[in-house]
């Protein structure tokens, strides 16, 4: 498999996720739904952010996660989303380009020293950045829930596109 045959799935997952961003309410940043948790705002710029992992997940043999990675957070919903934006266009660009050869290719991402994870990079790019992102988004959706704000629907309408919960039969 090639990189441009997981286009359609990454299109849809990440034209969900930017739906789910621009519901953000700006003026709830700081709100969390407990103490252990990511901010709203934490939460966005996380979500906003993996997307910027296929370059490494495509050109590198290993990420260590030792080494310093520099946090983007934007500082507005405006920001965030010209910033998930333009992490998207680079990403799919790398992976419509990625031949099979690349795509099976082993990666391995190491963590306190030590190889935490080694598989196929089509493998990681299913798991580690699409599904990452859609485990970040079901979350901000519950955080959306939980502030009042009308959840999008991803895989059909939410109970709020459709005026309230499933009728039950």
């Amino acid at each position: 498999m090639d990189g441009a045959m997981m286009i359609p799935e990454f299109d849809h997952e990440f034209t969900q996720t930017r739906t789910a961003l621009e519901r953000i309410p700006e003026d709830k940043f700081d709100w969390k739904p407990h103490d252990k948790s990511y901010s709203l705002h934490e939460l966005g710029a996380h979500l906003a952010e993996i997307c910027y992992w296929m370059e490494p997940t495509l050109d590198l043999e290993l990420l260590d996660l030792d080494e310093p990675w520099e946090r983007t957070v934007p500082e507005t919903k405006e920001a965030l989303l010209d910033y998930f934006d333009a992490g998207v266009k680079q990403a799919r660009a790398k992976l419509e380009g990625a031949s099979a050869a690349t795509m099976q290719e082993m990666w391995s991402m190491k963590y306190g020293g030590e190889i935490a994870m080694t598989m196929p990079k089509v493998a990681v790019v299913r798991s580690f950045i699409m599904n990452h992102n859609i485990h970040h988004r079901a979350q901000l959706g519950v955080y959306l829930r939980m502030l009042g704000v009308p959840v999008p629907g991803h895989y059909g309408p939410s109970a709020d596109e459709q005026g309230g919960p499933p009728k039950a039969d």
